[in-house]
């Protein structure tokens, strides 16, 4: 765990989030746009057999891959925005029953 405060630890790993959430969001927006510019490479072809081309290659698997990493990483992150509330959420908790208990 860090030593910073967990306003900050929060801070920092949302401006990481919106990052990897802008890259996923960029893949998964342009993959039709991709498949179309691959499968006008191959050429004067039938749409259908132009695609199947496409999809069957290393690239366009190495470009899902990517896809699918990019949107993990991005999820991950989010779930590391929500822990770090949690435990904003649990300290205070816990600061407020300090001081109950301080009064009785």
């Amino acid at each position: 765990m860090s030593n910073l405060p967990i306003s900050e630890q929060y801070r920092l790993t949302a401006k990481e989030w919106v990052e990897a959430d802008a890259a996923a969001n960029l893949l998964e927006e342009t993959k039709s746009a991709v498949l179309s510019q691959h499968m006008a490479a191959l050429g004067d072809m039938p749409v259908s057999k132009a695609e199947l081309a496409v999809k069957s290659t290393a690239d366009w698997h190495q470009y899902l891959t990517e896809m699918v990493e990019a949107r993990k990483k991005a999820n991950l992150l989010k779930v590391k925005c929500e822990w770090l509330r949690m435990r904003f959420m649990e300290w205070n908790s816990e600061n407020a029953t300090r001081r109950a208990e301080m009064k009785l």
